[in-house]
């Protein structure tokens, strides 16, 4: 009678210490840096230590892994156990600020380097890519122009041009004071009441010059080059880019799909952070060996 209910405390103990082990480990990400092409870069790295499955998430506009992907830092490990994942924040951004951000017409371009060059010099050649908003923008660069070193590619919120009706949106968020404190307080913090609304409207400028000297265009040229199989992700109600970039993106990337949240606004890794991270980790999933194989032959 003893021995078993020394048994059950036991049992019980080992159960609250590894309740308590995965709360600190949800809540303990430490930001690593790097100098990547002359630049300081830091990342987020979770999941597994080492593994032939990689993923790197790329945040939207002024974001980072931590403001950006905290629901997928903390869950993705366990519905994707054999992946190490890394999460990357641009040069100028984040505690990258230190360093002004360079904005202009090749800024995702040089991002999407910047982000491959982290993957190598971390050892990692190939790996799949999650992007958000600027993050899918720099996604789908990374993807055409470096297709040999992505394997599958998911993105949402985000536009290969940009569409006279944007630019409306655009200019009616620029000024940040009319933002809600809690959309607000969050950039205020990594930026500070000074430098946020100073560097928000820096990207606004640069996103604004895409339309006045490009025609719209930002990556479409990249689009025919990749070759991964592609998740288009879309929320219904997205305020941030008009539907015709959907049908644009599924038109122009040649082995894509769409998965549509039809109550999801631009942030549906948040708001819908548990089906989102279900549907990421089954469609990563699919039909690996047959991804494996096809980049073993390529190389």
């Amino acid at each position: 009678m003893l021995l078993q209910k020394l048994g059950k405390n036991l049992l019980k103990n080992c159960g609250r210490y590894e309740n308590l082990r995965k709360l600190v480990l949800v809540r303990t990400f430490t930001e690593q840096k790097m100098s990547v092409n002359g630049h300081d870069v830091t990342y987020v790295k979770t999941g597994k230590d080492i593994s032939v499955d990689n993923l790197i998430l790329l945040p939207g506009a002024l974001g980072s892994p931590l403001s950006d992907f905290k629901p997928q830092l903390e869950k993705l490990p366990e519905l994707l156990p054999n992946y190490t994942i890394i999460g990357f924040t641009p040069p100028g951004y984040g505690k990258n600020a230190s360093e002004k951000r360079q904005f202009g017409l090749d800024f995702f371009e040089r991002d999407a380097l910047a982000a491959l060059t982290l993957m190598q010099q971390l050892e990692i050649n190939k790996f799949d890519v999650l992007g958000w908003s600027d993050g899918g923008i720099t996604g789908m660069v990374l993807a055409g122009f470096h297709s040999f070193n992505v394997r599958r590619l998911v993105v949402w919120g985000a536009n290969a041009y940009i569409h006279p009706d944007e630019l409306k949106i655009y200019e009616s968020i620029r000024d940040v004071s009319k933002w809600s404190e809690k959309m607000r307080k969050p950039m205020e913090e990594m930026y500070g009441k000074d430098g946020f609304p100073r560097l928000w409207g820096e990207w606004v400028d640069a996103i604004c010059r895409f339309y006045k000297e490009r025609d719209g265009n930002i990556c479409k040229e990249h689009l025919e080059g990749i070759t991964a199989p592609t998740l288009i992700v879309h929320g219904a109600k997205d305020p941030m880019i008009v539907p015709e970039h959907v049908p644009y993106l599924l038109n122009h990337i040649e082995n894509s799909e769409l998965f549509v949240f039809e109550e999801g606004k631009h942030n549906v890794h948040l708001r819908f952070a548990e089906e989102f991270n279900k549907l990421v980790a089954e469609f990563l999933q699919r039909d690996m060996a047959k991804v494996s194989q096809s980049h073993a032959k390529k190389n």
